[in-house]
């Protein structure tokens, strides 16, 4: 809890633990104790940890699965990919605080505890389904305390870049290297819905009915109004009457071909008088019905005539909203923030850093890269004050987490005195009242 004066993050505590806390100990990652509020408040790891196997035997059982699994996502939120730094993270005070029951008056799980948990246990089949679908689980709570009015779902594939002999790699030719080709649904808050692992060589749209099934399923009969965007790699018929049996409104990019582009012939030609500074902007929209289809479909085009260029720039977007031309291209062409967010995963967050030999192991990590970017985004969209609101998840990363702060030691309590650098008290001060307002209210006696 936030002391009063608001100097410092105090956390209470039996007299008998300050043993191991004794003497000056300083750690790189206190603001890692904020996003431990946050998860604390909607009980993430815990719903996560109830749905995992435990396979350990014996007295395998030192740390919880919950503090296991925390230590895995919160590592991850602070820049540490993988499990290489467990050893030194292990006797961080933050992260020991972080994981909570043993290892605050001990140290928290070690790279070798670590590496048999995500590779050996969480790869078993059960586990990771259980891990592909916490990511819907820990929004659907979210949700629970602000219940979205719409949703608006992005599905994207990105590549994961490999090295050596790992099982499911391959070239892809569409990016040009070695790599697994992952794919994601996001919500329009950044979330990342579902994502899944796939071998490097498959179709961009290669299993998109497992993923957003799943993620339909859990907005049906909750969210009355449903949407869904795509690049061309998602325009098949068989997508098409998916969504339209569910009842969700879509904008798809569709791949341009003769018929389509003798529809709007007349756009197609060089507008008579000299040519403008500006962009020369036009909007068709028409019905059409390729071989393929059971039945036609409205299509839009955009005609953009550049200044300088000979030819004009032209798309056209299959959709089932009534909604004016120019405003369906607006709605699609905001589905360039999912590829933002893909590069925030990447950057921020390191989810390409898939380096197991199995596949199974890294379909675990990337599960588990995904959980602490939504954990990451959770607090960016949630609990932060308004200057703070433009940072993107690496900005979060090197403010807010990468706080250094010396631990000391009291009678009941250890206190993390922070240093005012990138976030200064009063800021902090914000960001644990924004959280401790998301908290449910407690039941009635």
């Amino acid at each position: 809890m936030a002391d009063p004066r608001g100097e410092a993050l105090r956390l209470d505590f039996d007299r008998r633990l300050l043993l191991q806390f004794r003497g000056s100990l300083i750690t790189s990652d206190a603001g890692l104790l904020a996003y431990r509020e946050l998860e604390d408040t909607f009980g993430l790891t815990d719903t996560g940890a109830e749905r995992l196997a435990d396979a350990r035997t014996g007295k395998n059982g030192r740390h919880r699965l919950a503090g296991l699994l925390r230590q895995s996502v919160f590592g991850r939120l602070a820049g540490y990919e993988d499990v290489n730094d467990a050893d030194r993270l292990c006797r961080d005070p933050a992260m020991r605080w972080v994981v909570g029951d043993r290892a605050v008056i001990g140290t928290a799980a070690s790279a070798s505890q670590m590496g048999r948990f995500e590779t050996k246990w969480l790869s078993r089949a059960e586990n990771l389904s259980a891990l592909a679908d916490l990511l819907g689980q820990w929004i659907d709570k979210v949700h629970q305390r602000r219940p979205p009015r719409m949703i608006v779902l992005d599905m994207d594939s990105s590549e994961s870049p490999t090295y050596g002999e790992q099982e499911g790699s391959a070239y892809n030719g569409h990016f040009g290297c070695t790599c697994y080709h992952p794919l994601f649904v996001f919500n329009q808050f950044g979330d990342v819905e579902r994502c899944a692992l796939r071998p490097g060589n498959v179709h961009s749209a290669d299993g998109w009915r497992a993923v957003l099934e799943s993620v339909v399923a859990r907005y049906r009969r909750i969210v009355k109004r449903l949407y869904f965007r795509g690049d061309a790699a998602f325009a098949n018929p068989e997508m098409y009457e998916f969504l339209e049996t569910e009842g969700i409104g879509y904008t798809i990019r569709l791949p341009a071909n003769s018929v389509l582009q003798s529809r709007i012939g007349h756009l197609l030609k060089r507008p008579v008088g000299r040519p403008p500074n500006e962009v020369r902007r036009f909007y068709a929209s028409f019905s059409y019905q390729a071989q393929s289809w059971n039945k036609p479909r409205r299509v839009v085009a955009k005609v953009d005539w550049h200044p300088g260029e000979l030819y004009p720039r032209v798309g056209f977007i299959v959709t089932n909203l009534a909604r004016p031309a120019k405003h369906v291209v607006a709605f699609y062409n905001q589905r360039g923030t999912a590829e933002q967010w893909i590069k925030e995963g990447k950057n921020a967050i390191k989810w390409t850093r898939l380096s197991c030999r199995s596949f199974a192991a890294n379909a675990v990590r990337l599960q588990l890269h995904a959980l602490a970017y939504n954990l990451g985004n959770f607090m960016r969209t949630l609990a932060m004050p308004k200057a703070a609101e433009s940072w993107s998840l690496t900005s979060l990363r090197e403010k807010l987490i990468k706080i250094g702060a010396k631990v000391v030691s009291h009678g009941r309590y250890v206190t993390f005195q922070m240093a005012e650098v990138a976030v200064p008290k009063q800021m902090f001060r914000e960001i644990l009242s924004l959280i401790a307002r998301l908290r449910a209210p407690s039941a009635p006696t």
